[in-house]
């Protein structure tokens, strides 16, 4: 999934962390092969190839999980959207970029998204882009699901505790050895050698997407690499997002669509959801936190 997973356990001796570790790689190596559509082989591949052309038949797991990603595109009025994947790259975040694109350049780079152009059918368990040169991606699910799949995994196999760790999505379970909660340190965008909280996690999820890294200044403005599906433009006023919800899967999708939604849409979508809060922090540096966080900064 081009990310690196860190993968934690609790066992009696090195022998036994060894076997589940490596069930848990087969398991996000499994998964990866499912959903990647950088593989060729894979049944995403096979389903962006037919775009516009037939449905597919797919696994029922893969169906579930756009089925899913459907359900999270409605919640968010399209702010999240596997079909992001069909969008022109016409941004560049790497220096290179001395312009914006033009207005007719952005609305055309999104002329084959939306996700009400994925087409589900579950008696048969195809899926069908309605759109030729339509694509979908899980750049924004994927490895939250890997890690959720891995974690499921360890815990049928008896594995009492862990930490699933894809390139900072955390997901874990179960306390450490000396009985204490696990904590997820999140980090200060404007420094990102210092971390600004220290949060216990239970058996739950934390996702931080975030822009320090990736972005481009027009105008004073600071444009995101995190885009709207909706209209081609980049993400602007928040540099960090971190979400907590029982599924890293969940928390995964919310953290890009918080970013795209707004501080104050996002904090309202964030609130009706149960099991589920959020920390924003705003491109001033003020940290905003859904209603449910207490947090003391360090």
């Amino acid at each position: 999934m081009g990310s690196r997973f860190d993968i934690t356990v609790v066992a009696k001796d090195q022998v036994e962390a060894d076997e589940y570790i490596d069930l848990a790689v087969n398991e996000i190596t499994r998964i990866e092969q499912l959903i990647s559509s950088w593989d060729s082989n894979s049944q995403t591949s096979e389903i962006n190839r037919n775009a516009g052309l037939q449905p597919v038949k797919v696994d029922v797991e893969l169906f579930y999980l756009i089925q899913r990603a459907n359900g999270i595109s409605n919640l968010t009025d399209g702010a999240f959207d596997i079909s992001y994947a069909s969008m022109d790259k016409i941004w560049k975040f790497d220096g290179s970029m001395s312009v914006m694109p033009s207005v007719d350049s952005i609305k055309a780079s999104v002329s084959k998204v939306g996700f009400q152009n994925i087409v589900l059918d579950k008696e048969s368990s195809t899926v069908f882009l309605k759109l030729k040169g339509m694509k979908i991606g899980f750049g924004a699910i994927g490895k939250g699901y890997a890690a959720d799949k891995a974690k499921d995994l360890l815990i049928s196999k008896g594995v009492v505790s862990g930490i699933i760790n894809a390139s900072g999505d955390m997901n874990t379970w179960g306390k450490q050895p000396d009985g204490s909660e696990w904590k997820v340190a999140i980090t200060n965008p404007m420094d990102k050698n210092k971390v600004f909280a220290l949060l216990p996690i239970t058996n739950g999820a934390v996702v931080t997407s975030g822009n320090y890294e990736k972005y481009v200044t027009f105008n004073d403005v600071r444009y995101t690499h995190i885009i709207d599906p909706r209209s081609g433009y980049p993400a602007t006023g928040i540099i960090s997002v971190t979400v907590f919800a029982p599924k890293a899967e969940l928390a995964d999708a919310l953290a890009t669509s918080v970013f795209v939604m707004g501080i104050e849409v996002g904090l309202n979508r964030i609130n009706q959801l149960p099991k589920v809060e959020c920390i924003i922090i705003d491109d001033k540096g003020n940290i905003i936190t859904s209603k449910n966080i207490e947090i003391e900064k360090s």
